[in-house]
């Protein structure tokens, strides 16, 4: 679950602050907002690119807060220098009139966060978080320095350790059969028990290097290679002539390559031989058991024990054989007191385990371990056999768990967000604190209850149905409103989302997490009349518009109808959303109120116009735009009207805007415009026919025009028999 970032800092925090503001007064304004929100700021202000290198060179900074736009420098040049300095804290852009598409690109080009000045309280919540995160990557830097230093001695081990160690590489027949080995890498050990340097082999086969390797060599190691199954075995080795106890093993995924570790017991092996029929069974079984196995007499006294225990201590066995574990520093003091409750017991014939204890490494350092006892009879005489296991994972994941435990109830407890968990009989087993002040109840009244209590009577059985459905593993609405009823009888509305999961007995349960959005319904409700008013009374300016523009010039006037109406359709075959719909239509039926700019006799003239007359109906979309910048609308009408003429390549006009810089809108009425322009009767000619005005589009889509509005357009005309009334 994602760390929740308090609003508000508790102690007054210091913050180094690196402001690039032009403004003074937006300045103070970020200053009074960041002591509100909790920080004593440190800051400096400045306008340029050449202030911020220097600053950035000179000081350390906590956080880069940034306006948009400036008299000499704005934000996108902001972020290319700092990326250039690639110093790791967080930059936010702090601006007045940023639109989403640019705020959108600039957290794209590295920006943390954006905040509007108009909405500066979500100023210090975005930089906790921000600085937050920075603590996370700082930290996970650490452990990926750490990973490498422990590469570079684990490659050092392999270097220095006592057994050999070699890295082999697989070589397989045409049939994808293994077929033979190369060397790859030996260690110090290998080369001063076979007197082999890793230069001379490195790269060369097995029988450029043995001539006369045995078969079964090939074969076991074969069989690791193939399958990843570790084989540990001792094997003789004819040109050598020595006896080796191999572990071969597969740490990669890939057949290309295993290691095997070597151990030459030739000499071992000749003098256990007259015992090795007798106790290679039970031998075999100790020295291959994946937990350490000891055994020691009823004084404490160590007679054997497996190379686990020597993996696990550090120790090799010789080292401890025939000492008392009293004597040996491998026990701290509690677990020394317990080591010899546990020997009392054996000297009783009693088994014990299993139980914990800790003990001391050669390196000093302290390994948990699990250990189980029993009574075996040797000769004549009670012995202990003990199985120790190495339970240091274990325990770091168990540490891990109750961290990450306390850490989930924590924040589960601080959260803003109500969050309570149900049964699968809806019954409450846990309430966070929020959850209680929501509903106005305590913890020990809500846990135990059915949810849908807190609910009115409207609301409960959408909630059954949901729950049940979800319940059943069916797929519903994650996320939905409804109405509860606080302790004192008042109704508030709140946004539940839930989740199915399964507790640790296997049993299903929902997560739920409850918001009050009350006083935003209230709000929302508030806009949507203010906005619909703001509708009607944009739609009355433009009617009054339409009918200005039709008094001097019918044609122009006919034009944009039928415009506007192809450009609706088309916007509506595109499944844009209905409040885009409307504003398109809009837009449309005034996309050419500048030509009230122009002369008349222009407009209608019937000859071909001269560069001037040309030049100055050019000038319509800027006219426009002018008329219409400062109507106070829901849609973005002037933008529209200013950017029909536009083309995606850049070759339109009035500013060369291209590709996504022009608002789909636009995009949508200059395809309309260019039909209807083509296929109805102009002054100066007469109308070209729809064909040849589908053809303009098809033929330049890309180019000229959107792809997706030309396919549109097409779809009407050519599959659902669209109809345009043409003059």
């Amino acid at each position: 679950m994602a760390k929740i970032i308090p609003s508000k800092i508790s102690k007054p925090q210091s913050l180094r602050v690196l402001m690039l503001e032009d403004s003074e007064s937006d300045e103070q304004l970020i200053i009074r907002e960041l002591k509100k929100g909790g920080y004593k700021p440190e800051y400096e202000r400045m306008e340029t690119a050449a202030e911020m290198k220097k600053a950035l060179k000179e000081k350390q900074w906590d956080i880069i807060l940034c306006d948009y736009k400036m008299p000499k420098f704005n934000a996108p040049s902001a972020i290319t220098l700092f990326h250039e300095t690639n110093i790791d804290i967080p930059l936010i852009i702090v601006s007045g009139a940023i639109g989403e598409e640019r705020a959108v690109e600039c957290m794209r080009s590295g920006a943390h966060d954006y905040i509007m000045k108009n909405n500066l309280s979500r100023l210090c919540p975005a930089i906790a978080r921000e600085l937050e995160e920075v603590k996370v990557r700082n930290k996970q830097k650490q452990t990926d320095e750490l990973l490498q230093e422990s590469k570079k001695e684990l490659q050092g081990l392999f270097k220095s350790m006592i057994n050999a160690f070699v890295i082999f590489e697989s070589i397989f027949d045409d049939d994808g059969n293994f077929a033979s080995y190369r060397f790859v890498y030996i260690n110090d050990a290998y080369e001063f028990i076979t007197g082999l340097k890793n230069e001379d082999v490195k790269g060369k086969t097995v029988h450029e290097v043995w001539p006369g390797t045995e078969p079964e060599w090939i074969k076991r190691y074969g069989e690791v290679a193939v399958t990843g199954v570790t084989q540990k075995f001792e094997l003789y080795h004819d040109p050598t002539k020595k006896i080796y106890l191999c572990n071969v093993y597969r740490p990669w995924d890939t057949k290309d390559r295993f290691c095997v570790i070597f151990e030459d017991i030739t000499s071992r092996k000749h003098a256990e031989e007259e015992l090795r029929e007798s106790e290679e069974l039970f031998r075999n079984y100790l020295e291959n058991a994946p937990d350490g196995v000891y055994m020691n007499d009823m004084k404490g006294n160590f007679i054997y024990g497996n190379r686990k225990c020597e993996e696990i201590l550090g120790y090799r066995r010789e080292e401890l054989i025939g000492k008392n574990f009293l004597e040996l520093n491998i026990l701290p003091e509690q677990s020394l007191n317990k080591a010899v409750q546990l020997l009392q017991e054996n000297t009783k014939g009693k088994p014990t385990g299993p139980d914990e204890l800790e003990l001391i490494s050669k390196e000093g350092r302290l390994i948990p371990v699990e250990i189980n006892t029993s009574v075996v009879q040797r000769l004549g005489q009670g012995i202990v056999l003990a199985f120790v296991r190495d339970i240091t994972e274990r325990k770091q994941v168990e540490e891990v768990l109750r961290a990450s435990e306390e850490r989930f109830r924590s924040v589960v407890e601080k959260s803003s967000v109500g969050i309570a968990i149900v049964d699968d009989k809806f019954l409450c087993t846990y309430v966070n604190n929020e959850c209680c002040n929501l509903s106005g109840y305590s913890e020990q009244e809500l846990v135990g209850i059915n949810f849908t209590f807190l609910l009115a009577e409207e609301s409960k059985i959408l909630a059954a149905e949901r729950y049940q459905s979800r319940q059943r593993g069916e797929d519903v609405p994650a996320q939905y409103e409804f109405t509860f009823v606080q302790k004192n009888g008042k109704k508030r509305t709140g946004e539940v989302r839930s989740a199915v999961y399964l507790d640790s007995s296997g049993k299903a349960k929902s997560l739920i997490q409850v918001i009050d959005i009350t006083d935003r319904h209230q709000v929302e409700q508030k806009l949507q009349v203010t906005l619909e008013s703001l509708r009607k009374a944009v739609s009355t300016t433009i009617q009054v518009m339409v009918s200005a523009i039709e008094s001097r010039d019918p044609y122009t006037s006919g034009h944009q109808v039928r415009s506007a109406n192809l450009a609706r359709t088309i916007a509506t075959e595109m499944g844009l959303s209905q409040d885009k719909i409307e504003g398109i239509r809009m837009a449309g039926l005034i996309h050419d109120i500048g030509k009230l700019s122009i002369p008349a006799e222009i407009l209608s003239k019937p000859t071909k116009l001269s560069e001037i007359e040309f030049r100055l109906i050019k000038e319509h979309a800027q006219k426009g735009y002018e008329m219409l910048k400062d109507v106070e609308s829901p849609w973005p009408l002037a933008e529209i009207v200013y950017q029909h003429h536009e083309r995606m390549d850049g070759s339109g006009y009035p500013r060369n805007l291209k590709g996504k810089e022009i608002l789909m809108e636009a995009r949508i009425m200059a395809v309309a415009d260019v039909v209807e322009a083509i296929a109805s009767h102009r002054p100066y000619r007469p109308s070209l026919g729809i064909d040849a005005a589908l053809e303009e589009i098809e033929k330049n889509r890309g180019t000229l025009y959107d792809e997706a509005v030309v396919y549109a357009c097409l779809r009407l005309f050519r599959e659902k028999s669209f109809q345009m009334e043409v003059t």
